[in-house]
């Protein structure tokens, strides 16, 4: 259907456009038009994001299942030098975009009623935003990835550092300081990988033709540990995750729904794109290294969870935790443990994006996140009670909810390889019901103590709209993982038969 038509450049660049457009009407315009266009940039931008998500359900629909190559292939001259614009997807990728235009939309909708300045200006940077992270998932030229990689942090440290709370100043340069210094490592191993093309043949930043290289076993472990450092930052991996909590907690609450789901799966896309294809024997070497990396960080950062009194620091150490279960399933090297990973990354976008924006619906009515300044909610907003129970119990991982499916098969992966870390994963699911069950216990039951909380309303129309889509697909992928795993899975088949062929020759 889409043949010769560039599907994936206009699902990337129509949030980018529409921010221009909607900046150029800014500038032209004076007095009451000015005012009308900012007080319209928000119905603007839902439009574009919604025209990006149904165009991304479209290239889903038309998708091939059944087979492990790139579609939607686009390419033109670009840089010279080997170096072209080339966008693809494969079933890996693909579900990262639909992510990524279904969380946008929702952002937006939250957003009109919660931002009170410069609304302008922040939808032009979600716009770009969403703009940037398609583009990673779409790109299959290394120079592009990095392009759309690092300038991803800067509509996102804008989006704390001026709509943030009140020490949004220290986190958005914390954020950008932390990702940024490991990223310039992986530019230098990007820089190698060209230069080795070159002397094996022809140069090339073609993510294709690298995945092929057979490249020397001793250049593999310096490679490996560039990208590893770039990419264990942005899951973030223990022990270098303090960026997120305190990015977090000073994030509007749209940003920390972007940055919970989108921009923390930008790591382990990584691995799964670069580190496991180009480098399989360091991988390999490594993996011990970034199971017990894992372990570690689900256990410990959930016992840390348990003890904070903010409840979106609390759901950010939830993430860390999470994304423990991703890193081992990815370096599982087998197919549940990749399976899952992927599966986990998208079920933890759908469910802590869910997490924060009920966060933010109480928030905005008491400002304050505090746990112990609530209590017995549920007498007023029993809805609320409801969707938020719903979403505590995915993020433990009960079955029938998409929480479960990613960790399950996370550890039946993990297991295979050393029965001991999955064991450490299982208790660190014993974990997570302490703490989340903690927080729902908190702030939903009990007596009400505090006489503010007896004018709360419960959900109005515009965040049952944002939550119900939220709430389908966690009990739709909970009972359906098939929905996820049947598109993901020739090219994850593809992907370790591929790998297992170079570790076989070498």
């Amino acid at each position: 259907m889409f043949q010769g038509f560039a599907i994936l450049s206009l699902i990337t660049f129509i949030p980018l456009l529409t921010a221009l457009l909607l900046v150029l009407m800014s500038r032209m315009s004076r007095g009451d038009g000015k005012t009308q266009i900012e007080a319209n940039a928000p119905r603007v931008a839902l439009v574009a994001t919604l025209a990006v998500f149904g165009l991304s359900i479209l290239m889903v629909m038309n998708f091939d299942t059944s087979t492990a190559d790139y579609q939607f292939y686009e390419e033109m001259d670009w840089l010279g030098g080997g170096i072209k614009y080339r966008m693809g997807v494969d079933g890996i990728s693909v579900l990262f975009i639909v992510l990524t235009t279904f969380l946008t939309p929702l952002c937006v909708i939250a957003s009109a009623k919660t931002v009170k300045t410069r609304m302008l200006e922040y939808m032009v940077a979600f716009l770009v935003l969403e703009t940037l992270m398609i583009g990673v998932f779409c790109a299959l030229d290394m120079v592009l990835f990095y392009i759309f990689f690092e300038a991803v942090l800067l509509p996102m440290f804008i989006i704390i550092g001026v709509w943030g709370g009140a020490n949004k100043v220290y986190a958005a340069y914390k954020f950008f300081l932390y990702t940024l210094l490991g990223s310039v490592l992986m530019l230098a191993a990007m820089l190698w990988l060209y230069h080795y093309s070159g002397v094996v043949g022809t140069p090339t930043t073609d993510i294709r033709e690298l995945s092929k290289m057979d490249i020397p076993a001793g250049a593999q472990t310096w490679l490996w540990l560039a990208f590893f450092a770039s990419f264990a930052v942005k899951m973030p991996m223990w022990p270098v995750h303090t960026w997120l909590p305190d990015a977090h907690v000073q994030a509007p609450t749209a940003g920390s729904v972007i940055l919970a789901g989108i921009l923390l799966k930008l790591g382990g896309y990584g691995f799964i794109r670069f580190s496991i294809p180009m480098f399989p024997d360091a991988s390999l070497h490594f993996a011990p290294l970034v199971f017990w990396l894992s372990v570690i960080g689900i256990i410990y950062t959930s016992l840390v969870a348990y003890r904070q009194e903010d409840m979106k620091k609390l759901i950010a150490y939830s993430s860390v935790a999470h994304m423990g279960f991703v890193t081992m399933g990815i370096f599982a090297l087998n197919m549940q443990g990749m399976q899952g990973a992927i599966f986990q990354m998208i079920s933890h976008g759908i469910v802590s994006g869910a997490l924060f924006f009920a966060v933010g619906i109480i928030y905005d009515r008491m400002h304050t996140r505090e746990i112990a300044f609530y209590g017995g909610i549920v007498k007023y907003m029993p809805m609320y009670a409801a969707v938020f129970m719903l979403f505590t119990m995915a993020n433990v991982g009960l079955p029938g909810t998409s929480g479960f499916v990613g960790e399950i098969l996370t550890m039946v992966g993990a297991y295979q390889v050393n029965p001991w870390i999955a064991f450490g994963a299982a208790f660190g699911m014993i974990l997570s019901a302490v703490y989340a069950l903690h927080l729902y216990r908190e702030v939903i039951f009990g007596e009400v103590t505090n006489d503010k909380l007896i004018d709360i309303k419960d959900m109005t129309k515009s965040e049952i709209v944002i939550m119900a889509p939220l709430a389908i697909m966690t009990i739709v992928l909970g009972v359906y993982p098939s929905l996820i795993t049947d598109i993901t899975a020739v090219s994850v088949d593809a992907l370790l038969a591929d790998v297992a062929a170079k570790l076989a020759g070498n």
